[in-house]
């Protein structure tokens, strides 16, 4: 038994070091990239294509920041389903505001997808010029020299298999309460570690908050129309292209990931409907999730270490949720993770316990039943479907 409590201890140690190692080492090359060219700058024209549901919080600073990237050949392309959708009124705005940057706003009723977001992805792609796809979501905020940074990822010279795919690591920000405040944590630290430590050791794992690709390549691939009935539509992308030899590569800049108006409720659905993902998507890796949290472990850590047990998920836990707030977002209100830790544990352990037992997932007021691979059984013609977000 003492021999399997160390193999656990150390399972755990192992696995939130290399997460945080993972974190760093995909973020620390971002003020190198930005100040170091070597030859010519390669800048070809970029579509970026921006789902919209809605007024989310943030929205008007997050969309500016695309307004005002440092690069000279990109389109903004806008797209809601629904001529009533508040988020018009945000793009006219911006458009008066930044005349010169080519932007377009595609109102449609696109229904080939079960998936919301593919949905609207393909009810806008048909109106983009250019090969290179940018998918970016409404909640997310950018900096000036991001668009950069991901063409020379993607075009990034190098042995081996080309770049298919890119995309970013992603800071929760901006929290303004407790729900907000968890979310923050949890997405700084677990979900970094979970997205950068697979892709960088060559098994892709993408969250669709960024994307960058050739749109020639995804669609010989078979485009959005393999995932329009997947939820994690995102995921499969990624592995599309590592399975058809393509690289898949994080690009250095980190983006802000707008969290504010989050309620508790609102945090443990949004990770119930991840946790359910992952169970149908990686079953094997699912169940061994609670190797990686320090308060699962805690017990076998008592029988190895005895009392010292604390003190190891003290420090694991500092290691993890403060460790992975600094490295993406410095040390500013770095004491929210080590207070709201513990607590954020107990919160995805009892969301962990019920994922395999769940059928369906509530986005926006609207159940959809999730199948295995997260296949969507939802009507396509359902009004209220058409309204939910990315």
């Amino acid at each position: 038994m003492t021999i399997i409590a160390w193999l656990l201890v150390a399972s755990c140690t192992g696995w939130i070091l290399l997460g945080l190692g993972s974190i760093v080492s995909s973020t620390r090359r971002t003020k190198a990239r930005r100040l170091t060219t070597v030859g010519p700058p390669i800048s070809p024209p970029v579509t970026v294509l921006k789902p919209l549901c809605g007024a989310d919080a943030g929205l008007r600073d997050n969309l500016a920041s695309f307004f005002e990237q440092d690069y000279p050949h990109f389109e903004l392309l806008f797209g809601v389903q629904s001529p009533a959708d508040p988020a018009i009124a945000v793009v006219e705005e911006l458009r008066q505001r930044h005349p010169r940057v080519p932007c377009r706003l595609v109102v449609h009723d696109d229904d080939r997808a079960a998936n919301p977001k593919v949905r609207n992805l393909r009810g806008m792609i048909g109106h983009g010029r250019h090969d290179l796809l940018l998918v970016s979501d409404s909640n997310v905020r950018a900096p000036d020299h991001y668009l950069r940074d991901m063409v020379r990822t993607l075009r990034a010279d190098g042995t081996g298999d080309p770049v298919g795919l890119v995309t970013n690591v992603f800071a929760g920000a901006d929290e303004d309460g407790l729900g907000a405040a968890l979310e923050n944590v949890q997405l700084n630290g677990f979900c970094a570690a979970g997205a950068t430590l697979p892709t960088r050791f060559g098994s892709a794992a993408v969250v669709g908050k960024s994307m960058l690709f050739s749109r020639s390549r995804f669609e010989a691939l078979g485009g959005f129309q393999r995932v329009a009935d997947l939820l994690a539509e995102d995921y499969v992308m990624g592995k599309m292209f590592q399975h058809a030899g393509y690289r898949v590569r994080i690009a250095p800049t980190v983006l802000t990931n707008v969290t504010t108006g989050m309620s508790v409720l609102a945090f443990l659905r949004r990770h119930q409907r991840w946790a359910m993902l992952r169970w149908r998507l990686l079953p094997v890796a699912f169940l061994l999730e609670p190797l990686t949290s320090p308060l699962a472990v805690l017990p076998w850590a008592w029988l190895a270490l005895g009392s010292w047990a604390m003190v190891w998920v003290a420090l694991l836990l500092v290691l993890r949720d403060v460790g992975g707030w600094v490295a993406l977002r410095g040390w500013h209100r770095a004491w929210i993770p080590a207070l709201l830790a513990p607590l954020r544990e107990l919160f995805v352990l009892a969301v962990w316990l019920r994922a395999p037992l769940k059928r369906h997932v509530t986005w926006r007021g609207t159940r959809i039943r999730v199948g295995a691979g997260t296949l969507l059984f939802a009507p396509r013609k359902m009004a209220d479907v058409s309204r939910l977000a990315p």
